[in-house]
């Protein structure tokens, strides 16, 4: 065998380390994965270990600080790697800090994942390594350190001292560690271990996938990597080109500065990366050829189909741990623990990419993450658009559409809002021209109203109202019905206009003909689904046990039991999987829970009711009269504004519950798992934010009754009324509050508030955790070590979910608030800042995930916009007046004009009728005595032979406005279909480009084949060229030569 060098690592600008050696650990580690479970046709890894340790010597404990695995380049072709060495590097120099921890001690490998844990003494055995303070070592004299413990295992200086209590459960994790990284130096992976961290009792394992695994994994994955082939992308000619060529120049000073955000003229032909034609990509630089994002999904992927299986557990020999050791025994058969498995054991505490680097300071190198900070999350730049490619680049396909999503969201609310800004104004230029309500605030028609509550309200004018009529107008106009026609077609073109830009995005990120790797990470189960499985075989192989153990054995037949035992075997031996009776029970709670949860936001809301009537008959025994005036305002008032943190405290609740629900169900991927999510969240939270408001418009003032005959709660609170000029006013309050106050408390407060605050106590927490004589405390940090201390990524979801449900006020009640795309306009271009910020600064990097689209989400958004139209056409008919308008104007007015329409939709009572202890206290409080007073209903009059029946005119209004929805509706929802049916999906030039790529696809494949068959034909002539002077001299075939059959050549 020959004598492998000594590895001589070096950082950059620093002095080359000292010579390495094994460290004795190996033999554990590589016994983890020994010769049982070793791969076919390689010797066991332990036997690979002994031969290593021949060739090198270890060194005393007190002479090791940092482990490094090493493991020499694997074949182009094939897994086996060479035999790998753990060596065991001495201390570096302080200064030499090989980039911040962006690349391994030799200062040439870069650092592409990370893996944290907690290092713990090993139990019953003595510390094997020791730390180094870098601060102590002085450059010239390597050999001279001051040794102090690693953290957490103890002072190994008391050789004599007595033995520490024992820890199976730590000494379990221990192994599954040293087996799981032994499993990654199989599959080709370069590891180092660093447990010299200024964070106490934290220890990390950095990850480096050597040229030929990235090859390797890329071709697996079948990820589209650029060709030397340019070609050149058709460009608009004649008016489109000189419209383009404006707007480029137009667009100029609010493009991002970042390369290769304009418009590229040119593009490299992409192709699923292949060993075999290397000779296609460009290779001159191949430490940049696999970016750091690429770089990381690789590694995760080799992460999570990496297994442990065989992981010895130290157990003692007492007869205590039999059964625990038997049941462990059974788990090793059965178990396969993957990276997410080892994360959700807490074998380990942390696994992440690093970031590019700092992304702010004087002395910082620049890096992408940097730019993305100047020229993305900061608040200076939100005019500008976004740098989607650098983003996509930097986070991958699936954070870059939801980026490029939000930012084509945003930018068609300029127009909705553009409209929505006019109609208001509309209402507001022709609110002195409105006759309904200048009647209502003509004090000489002295209209009485009857009392809004019972006994301690009194009649009251119906002038009074008149601030509350005027305001209406501005919401409830004719320009009303149109901005709900204009805003259904605006969702319908936004859908379309995303699918056009999500395709072009897909052709920019060579994501075309992705549908088949599309969920290739998702394949992988989830360490929940993969405990339950094992419980359940475990569960099932007992119960086989316990069924042989009782079942005598045939001594006439043994042959047939035989038979029988083995059919038992092959049962158990068949892969288990999780059936819908195992989840039976999941489903039941799911469905029991969201019915309850639903029933809770349905109490609250009555809550909120019974509050609101409470108050304003306490407020209208007020003495002071501008109290008495301003009831229904103040009481709507407080009332939205306890609806809003109700609201807020709730779906913060509901988000959580979601996710139990969600866990305890055991969805086999994490695909299934974050749908199944979304669903149960999307549910709890639409119910939860919209029931006051769906309350407010389409049942508020329904089933109050009339006087005398007045509906009641719990039979002592009437049903409140709406105001005089309708619900609309009452709605539009209260869409404005909940939707501003969750925009500006739960949206941006919480996004900035929370991060820090958390982020704050991580601080805390290991500040007060590390030694207070710490010298390095202070220093600068690697990378690895101020990324753990960023806030873990939770995925998508949250910010999805909170733009689905501001989605939902602009469209589903817009006819009652036309701001709302305005105030979402304003929301948005903070919340793409403070995303990115987020993104950039608060979070640990997210590893990379491919997608070609926003998954669920669009069917919601699709599903919302259906339901827009149906609810704006409700809002329209029965919330407004607009319906009653046009049928007095069309089938009651005298002269064509809305003059006697206020009088129209009045009723009117006679006080005399008030049952027995609901006439008011004070029936003089106006100062003259009432015998008739108005109610808004359409009933007959007391004088009339059916008094107080519903009349004639209720029924034509009804009719009217159930057609008016059908009408509005069927309209409405053709002409979004004619929208989508008339906007191509792909755009016309994309589809062009896309066969383009294809066609030059087959012409380099075509005159790479003509090129071989030319090679080929020049290699077989030259043979022939040198045959033929060997034949002209060898003896002469004849005709019938065994070796030339038909004459000589």
């Amino acid at each position: 065998m020959r004598e492998p060098a000594p590895f001589r690592g070096h950082c950059s600008g620093g002095a080359p380390m000292e010579e390495t050696t094994l460290h004795p650990l190996l033999g554990e580690a590589a016994g983890a994965v020994d010769a049982e479970g070793a791969p076919p046709g390689r010797p066991g890894a332990q036997a690979a270990a002994m031969r290593v340790n021949e060739k090198y010597s270890t060194l005393p404990a007190e002479d090791r600080s940092v482990h490094i695995i090493n493991i020499c380049a694997i074949e182009d072709i094939g897994y086996l790697p060479s035999e790998g060495t753990l060596l065991n590097s001495l201390s570096v120099d302080p200064d030499a800090e090989c980039k911040h921890g962006l690349y391994l001690r030799d200062g040439r490998r870069k650092v592409d994942y990370i893996l944290v844990y907690h290092p713990k003494r090993p139990s019953g055995s003595r510390t094997l390594a020791r730390r180094v303070q870098h601060g102590d070592v002085a450059p010239t004299a390597r050999g001279t350190r001051q040794d102090q413990p690693l953290p957490g295992k103890g002072d190994v200086g008391t050789a004599g001292g007595p033995e520490p209590p024992m820890d199976y459960h730590e000494d379990d994790k221990r192994f599954r560690r040293e087996e799981y990284e032994g499993n990654l130096l199989e599959a080709g992976l370069e590891l180092e271990r660093d447990e010299e961290t200024k964070i106490h009792g934290v220890g990390f394992v950095k990850i480096h996938a050597p040229w030929n695994v990235l090859c390797r994994e890329a071709e697996f994955l079948k990820l589209k990597m650029p060709t030397k082939k340019l070609y050149h992308i058709n460009e608009t000619r004649g008016l489109l080109k000189k419209i383009n060529s404006v707007l480029q120049k137009i667009t100029d000073p609010i493009q991002p500065k970042v390369a290769g955000h304009r418009p590229q003229t040119t593009k490299r032909l992409s192709y699923p990366f292949s060993r075999e034609k290397q000779h296609l990509f460009d290779l001159s630089d191949k430490d940049s050829f696999f970016d750091s994002k690429t770089r990381s999904t690789i590694v995760y992927e080799i992460l999570k189909r990496t297994t442990c299986t065989k992981a010895k557990y130290s157990m003692g020999q007492g007869e205590g741990r039999k059964k625990d050791s038997a049941l462990l025994s059974k788990r090793r058969k059965c178990s396969k623990y993957g990276i997410t498995s080892l994360l959700a054991n807490g074998v380990y505490s942390a696994a992440y990419p690093l970031h590019d680097g700092d992304y702010e300071g004087e002395n910082v190198e620049f890096n992408d993450r940097k730019l993305l900070y100047q020229e993305w999350a900061s608040y200076g730049v939100f005019y500008k658009y976004q740098p989607i490619d650098l983003v996509r680049k930097y986070f991958g396909e699936k954070i870059g559409l939801y980026f490029a999503w939000l930012g084509v969201y945003t930018q068609m609310l300029i127009p909705a809002s553009v409209v929505g800004i006019i109609v208001f104004l509309y209402g507001c230029a022709t609110v002195d021209e409105n006759i309904p309500s200048m009647e209502m605030c003509d004090q000489r028609h002295n209209i009485t109203m009857c009392p809004l509550c019972d006994k301690t309200c009194s009649y009251w004018k119906m002038s009074s109202a008149c601030a509350t009529a005027r305001a209406s107008h501005l919401f409830d106009n004719p320009a009303t019905v149109f901005f709900s026609v204009f805003m259904a077609l605006w969702a319908a073109t936004f859908m379309e206009h995303w699918k056009r830009k999500q395709m072009r995005l897909n052709y920019r990120w060579d994501l075309t003909g992705f549908e088949e790797e599309e969920v290739s990470g998702f394949d992988h189960p989830r360490a929940e689904y993969e405990a339950r499985v094992l419980e359940k075989s475990l569960r099932k192989e007992s119960k086989s046990k316990e069924k042989r153990r009782h079942i005598p054995e045939e001594s006439t037949n043994k042959w047939k039991q035989r038979v029988k035992t083995a059919m038992a075997g092959v049962k158990l031996t068949d892969k288990v999987k999780l059936t819908w009776r195992d989840r039976f029970p999941a489903y039941v709670t799911n469905l029991v829970s969201i019915v309850f949860m639903i029933a809770v936001t349905f109490a609250i809301v009555l809550g909120v009711i019974i509050y609101r009537i409470s108050t304003a008959a306490a407020l209208a025994m007020n003495s002071s009269p501008s109290v008495r005036s301003n009831i229904r305002v103040t009481v709507t008032a407080t009332a939205v504004i306890i609806n809003l943190v109700v609201i807020i405290l709730l779906d913060e609740v509901y988000g959580c519950i979601a996710r139990w629900l969600t866990k305890i169900e055991v969805p086999k991927t994490e695909k299934s798992f974050e749908e199944r999510l979304i669903f149960k969240a999307f549910l709890l939270k639409f119910v939860n934010s919209y029931t006051p408001i769906f309350y407010v418009a389409f049942f508020k003032g329904r089933f109050v009754g009339r006087p005398g005959d007045y509906v009641y709660i719990f039979r002592s609170f009437r049903m409140e009324e709406c105001a005089p000029g309708g619900c609309l006013m009452e709605l539009c309050i209260q869409l404005s509050i909940i939707m501003l106050g969750k925009q500006l408390i739960q949206n941006n407060l919480f996004e900035i508030g929370i991060p820090k605050m958390k982020k704050f106590i991580r601080y805390l927490r290991l500040r007060r955790q590390s030694p207070p004589d710490h010298d390095e405390y202070g220093k600068k940090r690697q990378r690895y070590e101020a990324d753990y201390t960023l806030e873990p990524f939770a995925g998508l979801t949250p910010e999805y979910m909170e733009m689905i449900i501001q989605f939902g006020f602009v469209t589903l009640f817009v006819a009652s608030f036309p701001l709302a795309p305005l105030f979402a306009l304003l929301n948005n271009i903070i919340e793409i800042r403070l995303d990115a910020k987020k993104f950039v600064t608060e979070l640990r990097r997210p590893v990379a995930v491919r997608a070609k689209d926003i998954g669920i989400w669009y069917n919601i958004l699709r599903g919302v916009g259906k339901l827009a139209v149906i609810i704006n056409a409700f809002v329209i008919s029965f919330t407004s007046d607009f319906i009653p308008r046009l049928v007095y104007l069309y089938m009651y007015s005298q002269n064509g004009t809305m003059h006697g329409f206020v009088n129209h939709t009045l009723s009117s009572f006679n006080v005399s009728d008030f049952q027995n202890g609901t006439a008011p206290n004070d029936p003089l409080d106006l100062g003259y005595e009432v015998q008739i007073c108005r109610y808004k209903d359409y009933r007959e009059p007391p004088w009339s032979e059916h008094k107080y029946d519903i009349s004639k005119d209720f029924w034509a209004v009804l009719a009217a406005r159930l057609a008016f929805v059908i009408v509005f509706q069927n309209l409405v929802m053709f002409m979004s279909d004619f929208v989508d049916w008339v906007i191509p999906d792909i755009p016309k030039d994309i589809s062009q480009q896309i066969h383009k790529e294809k066609v030059l696809m087959v012409e380099l494949f075509m005159r790479e084949e003509q090129g071989k068959q030319r090679l080929l034909g020049t290699w077989m002539e030259k043979d022939r060229k040198k045959e033929e002077p060997c034949n002209s001299h060898g003896p002469k075939a004849g005709l019938d030569s065994p070796e030339y059959p038909g004459g000589a050549l």
